[in-house]
């Protein structure tokens, strides 16, 4: 059991864990105002499709029983309709046989695809009631998610015959597993193909970015070499691709057949869009992306490919010269060089990041984003990762936000009281600069001063001390760091520390600024 300070890194720490294993776990919220904590981290799980079993309360339904003042604070109607609209399944059991029932149920549906939060509500009555005996266990190894649905035949033959024929074939790699074997066989079933692949920054590694076949850049908005590479498929094959409607308008005219393989539809409802806008597909197959290309390989006859290995980081860009000043590019630069020889996952990336400083080369070097925007997300889901790979030779890493790391940094604490090592570099900008990006662009379109775009967005006089408040919570702080080279010393001695067991912060004091293909996509008008 681990102790949080608050809800939302609770919901965090198994939103990172589950991106990892691919399994819930558990987490108890404190009552209704426990659950109003929780609800930002709920909605990232939920639109991250990951699993989490959630776990709440509510004072006495009978009011009758209720103390004065304090156990009425705590009880609210249905108080799962506050987050029905973004987890799977809610319930709130009668009694104690109920709710073991609730608990198994909520545990299948998280696990079933496509995978999302569950929320189980006990009433303290039915928690403090007593029992002459404990009610017998089920035998909970009966009690497991679906085999996965398996596409129909037809689909099947439809689909491998389209690829087959298709002169200029481009699978989108989105919402995959990161088990090893499906990454082989993709590997193998994008090659036996010839076809051009295209990864998305927001889902984490899905097909090696390296590899001949890989193009344009893995990115929160499709750059031009991508938009070119659709614009001249004549087949298209996504495998769960977050975007598929959006990322086809940004390319342009785009006249390729569509063959969509997703479970998502399921997941759609009447109150959230993170659905995404409603593609035009020549063929949908209603299965999980992973079995689909199994079977479309299956029929094409492509073998199982070859099993990726645990290697070292492998930045894109060349080490900047000692004295740079540091910026979103020369700090990537630079964590290249500090980072050379160790074998990393990194877990966050900030939203400035550009696709092209760095490969991926395994499912578990990236981990993807937070699913729902949620900024202070970043440093729990970064515990919740380090916690599932303690036992593992891999070293995780997160590049944070000022502002994501400021929103939870208590989240810190239970990461040095547990002993969970990892290494975190905060991207310190001191602003939200997704505002100044947006305010530059109103003040253009109304004829403003540009330079006035920091107000109300930058966070300095005085500046924060991150690696103080990183301390204060039990973890190594370390910096400000300001150029490259000291960055690059810093990261050095934060993984031997990270190798014995500390968890370490990098204060790296960074220019304000976006790669341009994010700047682009944040200010593009239509």
């Amino acid at each position: 059991m681990l102790l949080c300070l608050h809800e939302e890194h609770a919901v965090a720490i198994a939103h990172g864990y589950a991106k990892v294993t691919g399994e819930p776990l558990a987490v108890i919220l404190h009552s209704n105002v426990g659950l109003m904590h929780g609800t930002m981290a709920i909605f990232n799980a939920w639109c991250d499709r990951v699993p989490v079993l959630i776990y709440g309360a509510t004072g006495p339904v009978d009011a009758a029983l209720r103390r004065p003042w304090i156990d009425w604070l705590h009880t609210c109607r249905d108080q799962a309709s506050m987050i029905r609209n973004y987890v799977k399944w809610d319930d709130q059991p009668g009694s104690m046989e109920a709710a073991l029932e609730s608990m198994l149920r909520a545990d299948v549906i998280a696990r079933s695809e496509p995978k999302g939060p569950t929320y189980v509500n006990f009433d303290v009555s039915i928690q403090e009631k007593q029992h002459a005996q404990a009610p017998a266990l089920p035998d909970f190894a009966r009690y497991q998610p679906p085999l996965p649905a398996a596409p129909s035949a037809e689909g099947v033959a439809r689909a491998a015959d389209l690829l087959k024929n298709a002169k200029a074939p481009v699978v989108l790699a989105g919402r995959v597993s990161r088990d090893p074997a499906d990454w082989a066989r993709r590997v193998a079933f994008v090659e036996g193909l010839g076809a051009k692949v295209l990864t998305d920054i927001r889902i984490g590694a899905s097909f090696p970015t390296d590899h001949p076949q890989h193009r344009g850049k893995p990115a929160f908005f499709i750059d031009d070499a991508a938009g070119a590479v659709l614009r001249e498929a004549d087949v298209i094959l996504s495998l769960d691709w977050l975007d598929v409607a959006g990322t086809l308008k940004l390319a342009g005219e785009v006249t390729a057949q569509v063959i969509q393989a997703s479970l998502d539809y399921q997941l759609h409802n009447g109150w959230g869009m993170e659905h995404q806008a409603l593609p035009a597909l020549d063929l949908h197959l209603a299965c999980g992306p992973d079995v689909a290309m199994h079977a479309i390989a299956d029929a094409l006859g492509v073998g199982a490919g070859e099993m990726p290995g645990d290697l070292p980081v492998k930045p894109a860009l060349n080490a900047p010269d000692a004295d740079v000043e540091l910026d979103i590019m020369t700090l990537a630069g630079a964590l290249g060089e500090g980072l050379e020889g160790v074998c990393a996952s990194f877990v966050r990336l900030p939203l400035g990041w550009a696709g092209e400083a760095w490969h991926f080369r395994h499912p578990l070097d990236f981990l993807g984003s937070d699913g729902g925007a949620g900024i202070g997300s970043g440093p729990g889901m970064l515990i919740g990762a380090a916690l599932a790979l303690k036992d593992s030779d891999r070293l995780p890493v997160a590049v944070l936000g000022d502002g994501d790391f400021m929103m939870a940094a208590s989240a810190f604490w239970t990461a040095a009281h547990y002993g969970t090592p990892f290494l975190a570099v905060v991207s310190n900008n001191r602003s939200f600069y997704n505002d100044e990006v947006h305010q530059e662009r109103v003040a253009v379109a109304r004829n403003r001063p540009v330079e006035n775009k920091w107000i109300g967005q930058r966070i300095g006089d005085p500046d924060i001390d991150i690696a103080g408040v990183a301390r204060a919570q039990g973890c190594e702080g370390i910096g400000p760091v300001f150029t490259a080279g000291e960055l690059v010393e810093a990261i050095k001695q934060g993984v031997e520390m990270v190798r014995a067991g500390k968890s370490v912060v990098i204060d790296a004091r960074v220019q304000p600024g976006y790669n341009p293909n994010m700047v682009a996509g944040l200010t593009r008008s239509d």
